[in-house]
C-alpha cells in the first residue's frame, strides 16, 4: 500500500508559516532528500530547539534518528510526537519498529529490559493497526516478525510446560499475522517461509 511512502513524502513538505527558521527548513529538507540523514538531524535538533512541540519537526527528525540507527533517541521523539499528535500513525509503527530493533540487538546496559522492549513493539504494531484506515501488509508483517522473535527469545528460557504454552501462543500470533499478510499478497515465499519457520518452532516446544 501506499500510505508509508504518502507518510514519508510528507515528512518534508512544509508550509511557509513554518514556526522553525527556514534556514533549518531548507537545510533539512536538502539532507533528507539526498538521504543524509545525519545532516538532516542536525538542522532538526535546532528547529526542535527553537519549537519542542512542532509536530512535522518531531515526525522528520524521529524517522532520520531511524534511519541512522539511533534507536532510542527514535524512540523517544516518536514518544514526544505521541503527545502532540496521538492519533499519528507513523509514529506507532516507527517506534514499534525501533523497539523491536533494540530488543534484537539491544546494548549491554538494556539487555535486562529485551522482554519490555519486545512487549512494546507488539504493542505500537497493534496501536497502528488500529488507527489504519485499511489492512497495511507493512504493519502486519513487522508485527508477525515481533511475535516471532519474543517467541525465539523467550523459549530459550522455557523449561515448563506454561513456559513452553506461553512462546507456542506467540509463535500461533506470528502465523496468524503472516497468514493475513499471504491474504493480501498471495504466494509471498518470504511469507510462506516464516510460517514454515514458526510451525517448525512450535513442534520442537512440544
Amino acid at each position: 500500500m501506499n500510505y508509508f511512502k504518502k507518510a514519508i513524502l510528507g515528512l518534508i513538505i512544509f508550509s511557509s508559516s513554518s514556526s522553525f527558521a527556514q534556514n533549518n527548513y531548507d537545510k533539512s529538507m536538502q539532507a533528507m532528500m539526498k538521504g543524509d540523514f545525519k545532516a538532516a538531524v542536525t538542522q532538526l535538533e535546532k528547529a526542535d530547539a527553537k519549537d519542542p512541540d512542532n509536530a512535522k519537526v518531531l515526525k522528520m527528525l524521529g524517522y532520520s534518528y531511524y534511519q541512522n540507527g539511533e534507536y532510542e533517541k527514535c524512540i523517544s521523539t516518536y514518544s514526544r510526537l505521541i503527545l502532540v499528535t496521538p492519533s499519528e500513525v507513523s509514529a506507532y509503527y516507527y517506534r514499534g519498529k525501533a523497539r523491536l530493533n533494540v530488543a534484537n540487538d539491544p546494548k549491554e546496559t538494556l539487555n535486562q529490559m529485551r522482554d519490555n522492549f519486545y512487549i512494546s513493539a507488539i504493542k505500537d504494531f497493534t496501536k497502528a493497526i488500529e488507527l489504519s484506515s485499511e489492512e497495511d501488509t507493512q504493519m502486519l508483517q513487522n508485527r508477525a516478525l515481533a511475535y516471532k522473535d519474543y517467541a525465539i527469545f523467550k523459549s530459550y528460557k522455557a523449561k515448563k510446560g506454561p513456559e513452553k504454552t506461553a512462546c507456542i501462543a506467540l509463535f500461533n500470533n506470528s502465523i496468524a499475522d503472516f497468514q493475513k499478510v499471504l491474504t493480501l499478497q498471495p504466494l509471498r515465499k518470504d511469507i510462506i517461509d516464516w510460517i514454515t519457520y514458526d510451525k517448525a518452532q512450535i513442534s520442537s516446544l512440544k
